[in-house]
């Protein structure tokens, strides 16, 4: 079966664009239609201006689609990917978090399996607290964590981080390394199998309880203000 997963990410000098294409791989390997979409920048353009790669990449990458909530609907997985900031998401990703409300009344976003991967400059710089930062928002949605666990050698070969992959870049600014890659392609690859999975079993249930909507609705029980 088809199943369709969301890779939505933020990169201002291209590590987690890096990281999300590869993600946006590995799950295509697997069989599922792949959305692979940028949110939308908040800094002003003065600001990108002075950090010559970040003016580079964010250039280079305008011909990929902008992220929108519609996203979210159409998928049944989502990868997030984000650079750490002060041990939390950047605030670009946050801002499209911030949008999706009215899925999240309606129940659309429950029960869908979502995995998360990120960036820092040093290896102590925040990436499983920025990750785990993330976990917040999916407990709230009632969504699936699928973390890559330490379950395939290509974890440990990135640097064994269970929670989703990381990459750190250090002074030189590299782009993520091979190892990298294959592990973000590995967690991707393995999103689209457990959604694969699930969505499987979850058809053969609804046929024989005869209830074609296994999500019940949130609309006019809860509100999402402030």
């Amino acid at each position: 079966m088809t199943v369709k997963v969301a890779v939505i990410y933020y990169s201002a000098t291209g590590t987690v664009h890096a990281l999300a294409q590869a993600v946006a791989e590995g799950a295509a390997s697997a069989g599922a239609g792949v959305r692979l979409r940028r949110v939308a920048e908040l800094a002003p353009d003065s600001a990108i201006a002075q950090n010559p790669q970040w003016r580079r990449h964010a250039d280079a990458t305008t011909s990929i689609a902008q992220a929108s909530v519609e996203d979210l609907a159409w998928a049944d997985a989502f990868a997030f990917g984000t650079p750490t900031r002060f041990g939390a998401p950047a605030a670009q990703l946050k801002q499209f978090i911030d949008q999706a409300g009215g899925l999240w009344r309606e129940g659309k976003l429950a029960d869908k399996p979502v995995t998360a991967f990120t960036s820092a400059f040093n290896r102590h710089g925040g990436s499983e607290a920025t990750i785990l930062s993330l976990g917040n928002v999916f407990y709230h949605w009632g969504a699936l964590i699928v973390p890559p666990g330490f379950t395939d050698p290509v974890v440990y070969a990135a640097g064994g981080n269970p929670y989703g992959t990381s990459f750190v870049t250090g002074p030189t600014r590299d782009g993520p390394d091979a190892a990298a890659l294959e592990a973000a392609r590995y967690q991707g690859r393995r999103l689209a199998q457990i959604t694969i999975r699930l969505l499987g079993r979850g058809r053969v249930t609804d046929a024989a309880a005869g209830d074609g909507n296994p999500r019940a609705t949130m609309a006019g029980t809860t509100s999402h203000t402030a």
